[in-house]
């Protein structure tokens, strides 16, 4: 099966690419111009989000925690007791020897 892509050039010069479904399996993809992919950074794993009826794809972050410091500290700037729920912290004997960070 075979997708044609008709490119349209904005005013903005933002591209639009009209394309069509495809079947993969049990399941339905679009091909996009590797131009696109390219030009935003997309080379493996993806994030995909869907916002008030738009599908987002962008590229998955390297790290699963990457920018929770950053929230973590804009949460306690707006509510210094935005933590209070949580326990302290008591390290076992296990988390002293075993745990590793990195």
């Amino acid at each position: 099966m075979y997708v044609h892509c008709r490119y349209i050039q904005t005013r903005t010069n933002d591209a639009i690419v009209r394309s069509k479904l495809i079947k993969i399996g049990n399941s339905l993809g679009v091909r996009l111009p590797k131009a696109f992919l390219e030009e935003v950074g997309l080379i493996d794993d993806i994030e995909i989000t869907i916002q008030k009826g738009l599908i987002e794809i962008r590229p998955a972050k390297k790290h699963p925690r990457e920018g929770w410091a950053e929230a973590f500290k804009a949460a306690l700037e707006k509510d210094p007791h935005a933590f209070d729920v949580l326990d302290e912290y008591v390290p076992t004997e296990w988390d002293k020897t075993e745990w590793i960070w990195e």
